[in-house]
């Protein structure tokens, strides 16, 4: 059986490519001007300092740059993978539901508790104390009601 073709995962690509190109273009520009400045020789002066600044700056900003494409690039194939890893994950579950010969076989959603079971509070289960509780007390009481009259 052929493995059906799924589409390639997002991957930053052209955009930050051609920044991290750019920049280091202007980085290597920079640094073969303060290489042809050093050559020349004589004492340093303001030219040299904005040849060293702009070589030094547009190397980091490229180096920057160059990570932060490679760490979206690894970030993108992970969650593709997580996706695939999800979508495999339900549709076995969707299969086995599916296949299952006795209701007992498959795990069902979770579902929210009946009436009488809520705790006081919205959302909050009550512990089995509370249930042994509750059995011993009159039905149509509910611990705290008083309170909130």
């Amino acid at each position: 059986m052929v493995e059906p073709s799924r589409p390639l995962p997002y991957q930053p690509g052209a955009v930050s490519l051609f920044f991290v190109a750019k920049a280091g273009v202007f980085a290597a520009g920079f640094w073969i001007w303060l290489l042809v400045l050093a050559l020349r020789g004589g004492a340093a002066s303001g030219v040299h300092v904005l040849a060293a600044t702009g070589a030094t700056t547009t190397t980091l900003v490229g180096v920057v740059l160059g990570v932060r494409m490679a760490l979206q690039r690894s970030a993108a194939v992970r969650h593709a993978e997580f996706k695939r890893l999800l979508v495999d994950i339900s549709w076995n579950a969707f299969a086995a539901a599916g296949n299952a010969e006795s209701p007992g076989k498959v795990v069902p959603f979770p579902t929210a508790p009946p009436e009488g079971e809520r705790g006081p509070y919205r959302g909050e289960r009550p512990s089995p104390l509370d249930r042994a509780m509750s059995a011993e007390r009159p039905l149509g009481r509910e611990r705290g009601a008083d309170r909130r009259r």
